[in-house]
Order: structure tokens, then C-alpha cells, then sequence
């Protein structure tokens, strides 16, 4: 078993993803749960006079206490006309005060020849001087090969050159670039055995995902040697990603049995990949592997029976492992063994065979043919069952509700709902306006209930999706509604289904709202 070093760079090569901005806040939280997690090194951005932010970013990230990492500052070699100590940029990574510089310099004889237009000696003499400068001024300094790969097919002694080149400089590692990300892996593991074979120092492999190798590519270059693994969380980066390091690492610490981060930082993993999702203003990629919702659901129900019987059989790492959970998926395609898997943790004692679970189950697939989906509305499923089991009773039963609109001219549209429920033997009748007719309905029922149920004001509308069931039926097209509420940091999914669009909104909305004052009951407790 060996150690691999994680380099985490989500903050600079993953902030240059399409869509991809953080704030200097976002930055910094960041940092903080990267080092929580246990990677080696942190590389916060690129500080130069026209990146305020990151400057900035630098300034306040010396007040981090981080325990595990280092934090590292990127830039480039000197100007093929300044010297390294006369160089501006070179100066201002040194004045980040970060104790890591990462550097890269050009591999390539095309790009020396075509973009730096100086000659392949002044090339190695860049890489060396700038190495050396840095590593004078007490920095660690990390040479990133860029474009390593092309450079290697396109000459390979002369590649080799450039890193031995950064490694006389000083460099503490000396890292394999595959920019473009078109590099395969037995190629990768070719090239790196050759790095390794010339250098006097650790080797690393920072790739991208182009041609969909950017995570196989880097596990090969570990197993030619490497020992240093760049990498963004959720694969964040230029053009296709960078190598997701949620795969990476649980690759190399339960699969070929390497450490990577912290000895508790796995099971933090997951946490980490949806808390740079959220910042990044990003879906998360629910179908990643290890860290997403998907990566250990089940919905067949042959799996589910197998699975009942014994974890492994579908699975290949236990979810908790990485901090995620298993998830049973309620559908047409499971049986009663899956239905009443499903409902153990609402009813421990129930029993398959029981007739209610196979009522259940009909009327759930009854449900699904008419278009329901409770694959993302688990707490509309829940909420199905109580009803289906007889055992519940609600918080509050609908008499009637009414939405309108008024549009002036050259004005905004005004949406008024009025919404009249009962609770208990009360009634409620209450009136409110909203952005959009959804939102004025969510705001007179909250009104309505608000009195007997002041928790209802706590749970908050996070999404709201709408899909088009049978679109050549026009305006006449039944549509799903897909709420996302959160309550409490609780995250739950509800859905309704109808021809017209408020109706189906109204059903998931109370559906949303019902769990939630059942789930404030049970917190209670």
C-alpha cells in the first residue's frame, strides 16, 4: 500500500467550467472542507494584477487554519525576455504569501516554436531559472508539464528534457499534463513509465476528460508510478472536465488499497462533491459514480430481492463508505419484496404478503401508468402508503382553492389565490398574492395553516419542475409537477400529475406541505 498526494485544483482549473464563477466566500468555504476532507494540496486560483478576486482570495486565505493541506499558488514560467527576479508575475505568487507555487511551462515543440517563439533551449532555461528563483525564496515549487503527452508523441527526448529541466530547478514534484485530454490510457501509462524512469523526483498526472479517460487515465498513471493525482470535485473544468476526483479517490483507497485523503475523510466525500455543486450553482450529477443519488439505487426488483438478501450483490462498495446511502426505488417494475422493503423503516413488522402491500403496490402502478414517477418523490410515496395502510390522519383536508390573475396593461401580472381547508373541524379561508400562481397558492395555504402549525413557515420551495407528458396532445397534454422542499435542511421530493398545470402543482404542493408537518412531528418526538 502506498501513499498518492491529492492535489485538488476546483478552485482554479474548475472555475474555468463553463457556467462556473465562485465568490471569494465560496472560495474559502471551499478550502476549508477540501482540507477537512484530507487532500494534500489546495491551489486557490491565479494571482496576477488583473485577477482581483484571487489576489484577494490569497490575502484572506492566511487566516485559514487548515490542517492537512497546503495551499498553493498558480502561474507560469518567466517571460522568454525577463529574468525570473525581474519577472512581475513570478513575484506576485511569492507575495501570496502561500507556502506551494505551482508553475507550468511548455512541453511541446509546437507551442515553443509557434506560441512562446523562442527556441527550445531558451525554453529549458525558462523552466530552470523560474524553478529555481521560486525554490530560493523558500516556496515548494510543483512543475505542471503542460500539453506533456503531445509534446512526448511529437518528441519525446525533447519532453523528457523540459522535465528534467523543472526537476535541476529544484521542483519538489514534477506533474504530466494531458491539457487536451485526448490521451489514452496505455499511452499514458507508457509515457509516465518513461518520466519516471529519467526523473529524480515524484511524478504526477493531472488530465482531462475530452475523450472520457480523464479518471481511467490518471489511475493508470498511478499504476506506472505516479504517486502525486490532480483533480477537481465533480470533475469540474475547461471544455469536458478535469479528472473527477469523487471517482479518484475512493478508486485508489477501496479499489487498490493506496491512502489518499484523511483517514475520515471518505465518508465526507459526498458532502463535499454537493456542497461545491450548490456554491458552483450547479446540478449535481446524480448519476456520478460513488457520490451521486443514483450510485446506490435500486429500482429492478430482482436486483432489490437480491439485494435484500445479501449488499453485495449489486452493490460494489458499501454506500456509507463514502457517505452516501442506498436508496430503494418505488416503480412499476418492483414487487412486493421492494414495496415492502421500502416501507421497513415506516412499518418494521409488515409483511409482503400482507393484502395491503399488494393494494399498495396496484394502486401504485395504477399511478405510475398514468404518469407518476416517485423515483425523485419519495415523501409523495410516503405519503401514498399512510394513506393506503389507513393509519394516518392528515393535518388538514382542501374544500376548495381558486388562482387568479389580473394583467394591466404595461403592468406586472398580479396572482391572487385563495385557498379554504379544514383542519380538524376548523375551517380556514385565506387569501394571498405570490410571484406566479404556484407561489400564490403555496402562500395562502401556508396563511391557512400558519395558526395551528407555525412550523409550515420553515419549510421553503427549493425547485419546481414541470415535464409534458404527451406533448401531441398541445394544450390538452397531461403534465408532472416535481417539487423539491426543504425543511430543516432536510431535502424531500413530491409530484402530482394532471391535465392542467395548477391542479398538478396544487397535488405536489400539499403533498410537500402534509410531509413536512409529519416530518416536524417526528423531530419533535
Amino acid at each position: 500500500m502506498a501513499h498518492v498526494e491529492i492535489y485538488d485544483t476546483t478552485l482554479r482549473d474548475g472555475a474555468q467550467a463553463e457556467g462556473i464563477s465562485y465568490s471569494i466566500q465560496d472560495k474559502l468555504y471551499i478550502a476549508q472542507e477540501l482540507d477537512i476532507l484530507g487532500v494534500a494540496y489546495i491551489e486557490g486560483g491565479w494571482p496576477n494584477p488583473t485577477h482581483e478576486l484571487d489576489m484577494e482570495f490569497y490575502q484572506r486565505a492566511q487566516g485559514l487554519a487548515l490542517r492537512h493541506a497546503k495551499l498553493c499558488a498558480f502561474g507560469s514560467t518567466r517571460r522568454g525576455d525577463v529574468a525570473a527576479e525581474d519577472d512581475v508575475q513570478l513575484q506576485t505568487l511569492v507575495a501570496t504569501g502561500a507556502p506551494v507555487v505551482t508553475i507550468f511551462g511548455k512541453t511541446w515543440n509546437l507551442h515553443v516554436a509557434k506560441v512562446l517563439r523562442v527556441s527550445l533551449d531558451d525554453n529549458l532555461e525558462m523552466i530552470r531559472s523560474s524553478v529555481a528563483w521560486l525554490a530560493a525564496q523558500g516556496r515548494e515549487v510543483i512543475y505542471d508539464a503542460e500539453h506533456f503527452f503531445d509534446g512526448y508523441r511529437a518528441d519525446s527526448g525533447y519532453a523528457l528534457a523540459t522535465l528534467a529541466a523543472a526537476a535541476e530547478g529544484g521542483a519538489s514534484r514534477v506533474v504530466l499534463c494531458d491539457t487536451n485530454g485526448g490521451s489514452l490510457p496505455t499511452f499514458v501509462q507508457d509515457a509516465v513509465s518513461a518520466a519516471l524512469a529519467t526523473l529524480p523526483v515524484p511524478v504526477g498526472i493531472h488530465s482531462h476528460d475530452d475523450a472520457g479517460c480523464g479518471v481511467a487515465n490518471a489511475i493508470q498513471a498511478v499504476l506506472a508510478g505516479a504517486s502525486h493525482v490532480q483533480g477537481t470535485i465533480n470533475g469540474y473544468g475547461e471544455r469536458c472536465g478535469n479528472a473527477n476526483l469523487c471517482q479518484i479517490i475512493p478508486n485508489l483507497m477501496l479499489k487498490m488499497g493506496h491512502t489518499a485523503i484523511a483517514e475520515d475523510g471518505l465518508a465526507k466525500l459526498t458532502s463535499v462533491s454537493r456542497l461545491v455543486s450548490e456554491l458552483a450553482n450547479q446540478p449535481h450529477n446524480e448519476r456520478q459514480g460513488y457520490v451521486g443519488a443514483s450510485a446506490f439505487a435500486h429500482k429492478g426488483g430482482t436486483h432489490i430481492d437480491a439485494m435484500h438478501k445479501t449488499p453485495q450483490a449489486y452493490e460494489h462498495v458499501a454506500a456509507e463508505k463514502v457517505g452516501n446511502r442506498r436508496r430503494i426505488l418505488v416503480s412499476d417494475q418492483a414487487g412486493t419484496t421492494a414495496l415492502a422493503w421500502k416501507l421497513e423503516r415506516l412499518y418494521p413488522h409488515l409483511d409482503k404478503r400482507h393484502p395491503s402491500v399488494k393494494k399498495l403496490l396496484k394502486r401504485l402502478k395504477d399511478l405510475e401508468a398514468n404518469g407518476y414517477q416517485f423515483e425523485a418523490a419519495e415523501a409523495s410515496f410516503e405519503m401514498l402508503a399512510h394513506r393506503a395502510l389507513a393509519d394516518y390522519q392528515p393535518h388538514f383536508e382542501l374544500v376548495n382553492y381558486r388562482v387568479r390573475l389580473d394583467r394591466i396593461a404595461d403592468e406586472d401580472t398580479v396572482h391572487e389565490a385563495t385557498v379554504k381547508v379544514m383542519i380538524g373541524q376548523k375551517e380556514r379561508h385565506c387569501v394571498a398574492e405570490g410571484n406566479g400562481p404556484v407561489d400564490a397558492l403555496s402562500n395562502a395555504l401556508r396563511k391557512a395553516l400558519g395558526r395551528a402549525f407555525p412550523c409550515v413557515h420553515n419549510l421553503k420551495l427549493t425547485d419546481y419542475k414541470v415535464r409534458v407528458l404527451n406533448s401531441k396532445a398541445a394544450t390538452a397534454a397531461q403534465v408532472r409537477v416535481l417539487i423539491t422542499t426543504s425543511c430543516n435542511g432536510v431535502e424531500y421530493g413530491t409530484v402530482g400529475v394532471s391535465e392542467d398545470i395548477i391542479n398538478a402543482s396544487w397535488e405536489a404542493l400539499s403533498d410537500a406541505i402534509e410531509y413536512g408537518l409529519t416530518l416536524h412531528e417526528r423531530e419533535q418526538r
